[in-house]
């Protein structure tokens, strides 16, 4: 005790000097407008970027947790989206078609995963046997025909895609009412070719190519192609006759599926 009395002895001018001092800037701060100004506008200068460090510190520890509740935000979200919801009914459309007593039936889909650079493509629909879609039934879209469906689950469906080996599709060129049937060489995605039609028919380029209907599996008249050129076949009295899609199958997302209401009785007809 005796030694902090002392010590505070021999400091004592010095501690009498800065309470003077602190008492008379004080006093010249609080009557001064222009030094009171200065003083306040550096005191909150420092204030404010005190504040901002602290602030940027805080957040530095707290972005781990801020990017958590974002991503909870953003899957909460997803999940009220109906883009991201699965439809248990389609909407389906009927077609009557009086001039050959049949019935179609459309439901509309999307592609979720497809191919086309394979030998054999495929695509995957969104639709599926909760929705009527069963094998066999034909997909196109608003620009031309797309496949025939080759396997179906519950919610999803398999299309055997215009760009396999064998898809084998009735078609009809309108311009000379020639039918023949649709295939594809695996070559070139926009190109196929229609055998099956014979040589003594003349072809003109650029002539319309259309689904015939002959099979049942589409309505007559959905947009296949167009003649590009036309080629004899050797040994065969056929043309080769090479068309351009008229649907481009690396950028094709919305399909419809089309029903055949009375196609085993378009079947038992044609094969009796």
């Amino acid at each position: 005790m005796q030694n902090l009395i002392a010590f505070i002895s021999r400091i004592r001018f010095f501690i009498i000097f800065f309470v003077l001092q602190f008492f008379a800037l004080s006093t010249y701060v609080s009557f001064m407008s222009a030094p009171r100004s200065s003083y306040f506008t550096t005191a909150s200068y420092i204030t404010g970027n005190l504040f901002e460090i602290r602030h940027s510190i805080t957040q530095h520890f707290l972005l781990e947790n801020n990017n958590k509740a974002l991503q909870k935000e953003n899957i909460d979200l997803r999940k009220s989206s109906s883009l991201f919801l699965y439809s248990k009914e389609a909407q389906q459309s009927r077609v009557e078609d009086s001039s050959f007593a049949q019935q179609y039936e459309y439901t509309p889909g999307l592609i979720i995963n497809s191919t086309t650079t394979k030998r054999n493509n495929f695509f995957t629909l969104n639709i599926g046997e909760l929705h009527g879609i069963k094998k066999g039934m034909g997909v196109f879209s608003s620009k031309g025909v797309v496949g025939i469906v080759h396997n179906t689950s519950e919610h999803f469906s398999v299309v055997k895609s215009v760009l396999t080996k064998n898809i084998n599709i009735d078609v009809l060129l309108t311009e000379v009412g020639a039918s023949g049937m649709l295939k594809w060489s695996g070559q070139n995605s926009n190109i196929g070719y229609v055998s099956g039609i014979s040589n003594d028919i003349s072809i003109p380029l650029g002539s319309k190519v259309v689904t015939s209907g002959g099979s049942g599996i589409f309505p007559r008249g959905i947009e296949v192609g167009l003649v590009k050129q036309t080629r004899t076949v050797e040994g065969e009295a056929s043309w080769q006759i090479d068309i351009e899609f008229s649907q481009k199958y690396g950028a094709l997302e919305n399909i419809y599926v089309v029903r055949n209401l009375f196609l085993d009785e378009f079947k038992t007809v044609q094969n009796q």
